[in-house]
């Protein structure tokens, strides 16, 4: 009686860890491609000042947030307005505005992915911070992946390209 458990638990666990593996990150390289063409995009827009470019990455109900370290040594997050970043983008500006990214990590399931990515980013050549990008996306079908959640952190040092 006692062998007969042992091919039922052995199955089980054979199935777990495949089912485990198979829910982990199902995305296939074309999607996390077509993910990471949406984020190149977006920088794209904001180096040439295109922001009906960058527009076109978001989704309408989008949320943007921003966490940093005031100089009082707080923890703040602040709320960021999608209108008010598209006008920034696409009012003239002198220098262009360049942000580069690295580690950058992608994974989907389903219709959601998530991308995370180390960035720096420079006004012209100057740096003026760094940070981590964290994206969430969805596919809605025919439309492709828009951005529905953007946060970032800043800072001024500690961040190695």
């Amino acid at each position: 009686m006692k062998y007969s458990k042992i091919p039922t638990l052995l199955l089980l666990i054979l199935f777990t860890i495949s089912n485990l593996k198979a829910q982990s990150n199902s995305g296939t390289e074309a999607d996390k491609k077509e993910v990471l063409d949406v984020i190149v995009k977006l920088f794209d827009g904001m180096r040439e000042g295109d922001s009906t470019k960058v527009a076109s990455v978001f989704d309408k109900e989008v949320n943007m947030l921003t966490s940093y370290t005031n100089k009082e040594g707080e923890k703040i997050i602040s709320k960021g307005d999608l209108s008010k970043f598209l006008t920034a983008i696409g009012t003239p500006h002198e220098k262009v505005w360049d942000e580069k990214i690295w580690n950058t990590q992608i994974m989907i399931d389903g219709g959601i992915a998530q991308v995370w990515t180390d960035y720096a980013f420079y006004v012209g050549t100057e740096f003026s911070h760094c940070g981590v990008d964290a994206f969430h996306l969805v596919n809605r079908g025919g439309k492709g992946w828009k951005i529905v959640h953007l946060m970032d952190t800043r800072k001024k040092a500690g961040c190695q390209e």
